[in-house]
């Protein structure tokens, strides 16, 4: 028996999916010019009979043919030639024998000089004409016609229309192209090696949904490799405590000189030991999530380092309630605090609220963050302390534990400098 996704119809290319929205876009293009084209002829001046001349001066009725149009007025002179309008005697004498009138009675100008027609012939261009009306003239001057006619209204109108209709599918396309792609780039983001991967879309065309289970098996391969990295670390950190009990039965046997130094060198390991085998449960377990207040985690934290006598100082914010493992963030800003008062002699912890986000700062009093290798402190076992003195540095996981911590919850840590030395910063979203 068939699954459903086995009965599901096969995906379509993102390639056959443009495709044939380019082909449809040409199609309606194609088809609107080819409506506006035979629906109505593009602009173009249109010839003026002599004769529409000859009756627009007697009659003062505006020509009707042609499309070029006029301006019909009364003056008490005629149009006079000058650098630009050039008489034409020729078509002067031409409308005369229109109108039935003698030569004198008649002023024609034209934009440039050519033949003048005859009666009945077609003015093309700009002219000036006029007839006398007992002591006034009857000017007919043609006007320069506007950029736009009503061809280029009508060509502009369809064009906008068929961009309208064609922006419809257009935008479900583009829609139905990336919304899978944001789905898996936000599962892609929330996915980490110690956790399950989110949900990835198994909807869309056929290259999300390869590239889905692409993403799927590189994460499974890389949790594989981390998986194996933790055991790894976890079984060699297990082991180094039968020899340690070995060395340590034997050092009873030396001097008390030599014993101590021996002794406090064994502690050190062993508290490595402990810092690693954290690390390697931190990294490979997932803790449950619940609701926290944040402020009342803070302040029971403070508390309890104030008494073991440590400089802490905690500035309330506003409420924050985020989902977490109260232990193991319990551990991360410990850890953060235990780093302040190491390297900068205090430590002060304040928050913030932004929408979706809280944030939490540890500041201290020391020399500040070397920005240029800020990163490389959260690696594991690299220390902010070039040495290796236990007195004046750890093991090099505190900060590993801690961003790994605000990474399962969904947050991040940084590091930078302050207004009073170095700063810790931690953002986790709020529930």
């Amino acid at each position: 028996m068939s699954s459903s996704a086995d009965r599901a119809a096969p995906a379509r290319s993102i390639a056959q999916s443009i495709f044939a929205l380019v082909i449809a876009s040409v199609l309606v293009a194609t088809a609107v010019f080819f409506v506006v084209t035979f629906n109505g002829p593009p602009p173009r001046d249109a010839p003026q009979s002599l004769s529409s001349i000859a009756r627009t001066l007697r009659t003062g009725r505006l020509p009707r043919d042609g499309d070029r149009p006029w301006r019909l007025s009364i003056a008490t002179t005629p149009p006079v030639a000058d650098e630009r309008w050039h008489a034409d005697p020729r078509l002067a004498a031409a409308l005369a024998g229109e109108l039935g009138v003698a030569r004198a009675d008649v002023v024609a100008l034209a934009r440039a000089e050519g033949q003048a027609p005859g009666p009945g012939d077609a003015l093309f261009g700009d002219y000036r004409l006029a007839s006398r009306i007992g002591d006034r003239w009857r000017r007919l001057d043609s006007v320069e016609p506007p950029l736009l006619r009503r061809w280029h209204w009508v060509t502009l109108a369809s064009m906008l229309v068929a961009i309208l209709l064609l922006a419809i599918p257009a935008w479900w396309l583009a829609n139905a192209i990336s919304q899978p792609l944001r789905r898996l780039a936000a599962a892609a983001d929330q996915a980490r090696a110690g956790a399950h991967l989110p949900a990835l879309p198994d909807s869309g065309s056929r290259e999300v949904r390869e590239l889905a289970r692409a993403v799927a098996t590189m994460h499974a391969r890389l949790a594989g490799h981390a998986e194996g990295r933790t055991t790894m670390l976890a079984a060699i950190a297990h082991d180094l405590g039968t020899p340690l009990a070995r060395l340590a039965f034997w050092i009873e046997q030396l001097p008390d000189h030599a014993r101590n130094r021996a002794a406090a060198d064994i502690d050190e390991m062993r508290a490595m030991i402990r810092t690693a085998l954290v690390f390697a449960r931190d990294d490979s377990e997932a803790q449950a999530q619940d609701r926290l207040d944040l402020g009342s985690l803070l302040d029971s934290l403070a508390d309890d380092m104030q008494v073991a006598g440590m400089p802490v100082t905690l500035d309330p914010g506003p409420r924050a309630v985020i989902r977490g493992d109260s232990a193991a963030l319990r551990r991360l800003f410990g850890n953060l605090i235990d780093n302040a008062i190491r390297y900068g002699g205090s430590a002060a912890i304040g928050w913030r609220v932004d929408p979706g986000m809280v944030e939490v700062t540890i500041d201290d009093r020391g020399a500040g963050i070397d920005a240029a290798t800020v990163e490389r402190l959260f690696e594991p076992f690299v220390r902010g302390d070039p040495s290796r003195n236990r007195a004046t540095g750890g093991t090099g996981l505190g900060l590993a534990i801690v961003r790994a911590i605000a990474a399962r919850h969904g947050g991040g840590a940084t590091l930078e400098n302050g207004p009073t030395g170095g700063r810790a910063r931690v953002t986790l979203p709020l529930a």
